[in-house]
């Protein structure tokens, strides 16, 4: 087998970590594989004689070139970045991803960088994901595209996205598996100490950080939930409290941000929960009575359905305090 050649786009305003986070990782896993195995080839590409990374960090590149692997990194996110002022001077490289693409090769962006393929016509008809903050921007801007913000990895017809800024280690993994086998993956993420084993981006969505949809009707309705998270969902009285019919609230409701006030409650609810298995050594149970949940087993498959991932499991990955697994309760329960 024969080094695969990888190309990172390099781009005004792209982030440098993402430039080299991936060859970086790969060039762990050429070591870990040894001289007996191929490995990869790795050049930071770029149309322009010279490229100022996000912070006015120089980088060398070199001229494009035939490679097997475009990859795509992404770039600094501002607030009230104007997303068409951003990809307008950069024709010359959604020019360059539409070329390597129309040879057959294969193209992959990290994070926003997936706003630069979307430009190019990459996404026209394909899955993909993209940093959390911004899959419904994607969505907007590429409404023929399937957009999948749960997913950490996408891979479509040739063409490769990924989630929010780590996700280019989950990417290069895939590659390394691909390339040089489960067992180089498995070990470089071991020296790299990076996670090989997540499915899904959702865990770290942080619902305050989204933007809020809707008007002062909906908002109010956010704060009597989220200040009610441990009571029993009662549409009617919380009709009442809003001197409105139950039809008209779901209406106002769904009109000023596309879901339901139960849809709402229940994420709210997830997120409480989450913060509560990372920084308390609560047990499951109590954290489902504490979020409005007698039920711990319908909380568990609530929680695992938003966040991919059950709440024992969640614990482990995300628990700021000691590790404290196996340690029986005070009220007799495990634990979790």
């Amino acid at each position: 087998m024969s080094a695969l050649r990888v190309g990172v786009l390099a781009y005004p305003g792209c982030f440098a970590s993402e430039v080299f986070g991936v060859p970086d990782l790969l060039t762990m896993a050429t070591h870990v594989a040894g001289p007996d195995r191929a490995g990869y080839e790795v050049s930071v590409v770029s149309p322009r004689r010279r490229v100022a990374a996000s912070g006015g960090v120089e980088l060398a590149v070199s001229p494009l070139c035939e490679v097997d692997v475009l990859v795509v990194p992404g770039f600094e996110l501002v607030p009230g970045l104007d997303m068409d002022a951003k990809l307008a001077p950069l024709a010359p490289e959604i020019a360059a991803i539409r070329s390597h693409a129309a040879a057959g090769k294969a193209v992959v962006s990290l994070c926003v960088g997936a706003f630069l393929l979307g430009e190019a016509g990459l996404l026209d008809r394909r899955r993909a994901t993209t940093a959390w903050l911004l899959t419904d921007e994607l969505a907007r801007r590429c409404p023929s595209c399937d957009v999948r913000p749960e997913r950490l990895v996408v891979t479509d017809q040739g063409v490769t996205t990924t989630a929010a800024f780590s996700a280019m280690y989950d990417f290069a993994l895939e590659l390394i598996r691909e390339h040089s086998g489960a067992g180089v993956a498995r070990t470089t993420a071991r020296v790299a100490l990076v996670d090989d084993a997540r499915s899904s981006q959702t865990p770290y969505v942080d619902a305050r950080l989204l933007p809020q949809p809707g008007d002062e009707f909906s908002r109010r309705v956010m704060r009597q939930l989220d200040q009610n998270l441990s009571a029993r969902y009662d549409l009617g009285a919380l009709s009442e409290t809003f001197h409105v019919s139950t039809r008209t609230l779901l209406r106002r409701f769904a009109d000023e941000t596309g879901r339901s006030p139960l849809a709402y409650l229940q994420s709210s609810r997830v997120r409480r929960a989450r913060h509560l298995l990372e920084t308390t050594d609560q047990t499951v149970a109590g954290i489902s009575t504490a979020v409005g949940y007698r039920d711990s087993g319908t909380f568990a498959a609530l929680f695992a359905r938003h966040t991919g991932r059950r709440p024992r499991d969640y614990r482990a990955s995300f628990r700021r305090a000691r590790a404290t697994t196996g340690v029986v309760a005070a009220d007799g329960g495990e634990q979790l």
